[in-house]
């Protein structure tokens, strides 16, 4: 049989090839949609690999404890190593929990993650002063890496509300309390309050506990042991929050 577009054989060489011609400039034509659905799928599945992977993670940290920190594994490498020693919930002092929650995010049990007040108040203030919460703060310690770019914000504010549904206020508070800085080379409750007082966690006065609190927002500048004036006062203020949040139940969820 002819082919009529050429008066060749149908199965000859030159029909095959009068085809392919034919054809091409389809091709040339789909081509770029094409590659935007292929680029779009692998994008979607990237997306759904790190989604489960995120999940799984989170999943496994909310029963076991996270071995190091990106954080923490940096600065035992530029200090030579790190303190730290890991101790579950009951044997922190719950007067170094409230104390925590006064100083760092005095509406932790209230919130989902994400305290939108507190973030506004911080954007109207310039960036002047921290609107993260305690779950934000565990995100970043445990997940991601230090630093104030964009693009690591949103991974938190993308991550906190996963580690929220997940894990409970009790474990959040647990981890961040074992994973915050207290000095150079210092981390977690327990060797702080061996290096700052020589007690352990457990031991912790309501005084030693705000103290420690009082210097979390800057370890490296601060001392909890030879506290200043400002400390000193902070941690009176931090020792009169811990109270209010007890009594009017703010603590309930760690408690």
């Amino acid at each position: 049989m002819l082919d009529p577009r050429s008066g060749a054989a149908m199965n000859s060489p030159m029909a095959r090839k009068t085809r392919k011609i034919v054809k091409d400039p389809v091709r040339l034509l789909d081509h770029p949609r094409l590659m935007v659905r292929r680029l779009v799928k692998h994008i979607f599945r990237g997306l759904l690999i790190m989604i489960a992977l995120a999940f799984f993670v989170t999943a496994a940290f909310s029963v076991m404890n996270p071995p190091t920190t990106p954080y923490m594994f940096s600065e035992s490498r530029r200090v030579g190593g790190v303190k730290q020693i890991w101790v579950a919930m009951d044997d922190i002092a719950p007067a170094m929990a409230r104390s925590a929650v006064a100083a760092e995010d005095a509406d932790f049990c209230l919130h989902w993650g994400l305290d939108l007040t507190a973030i506004q108040a911080a954007l109207e203030d310039g960036a002047n002063r921290g609107g993260s919460t305690i779950s934000q703060q565990v995100v970043k310690n445990v997940y991601l890496w230090q630093g104030r770019s964009w693009f690591r914000k949103s991974l938190e504010a993308l991550m906190t509300p996963l580690v929220e549904a997940v894990w409970s206020k009790e474990r959040i508070l647990e981890v961040y309390l074992n994973v915050s800085e207290f000095d150079e080379g210092v981390f977690g409750v327990e060797a702080a309050a061996i290096h700052y007082f020589g007690v352990t966690a457990a031991e912790l006065s309501p005084v030693q506990a705000a103290r420690l609190a009082a210097i979390l927002p800057s370890p490296k500048t601060r001392s909890a042991s030879q506290a200043t004036s400002y400390i000193r006062s902070r941690a009176a203020s931090i020792v009169d929050g811990a109270a209010t949040i007890q009594a009017d139940g703010r603590a309930a969820c760690f408690e």
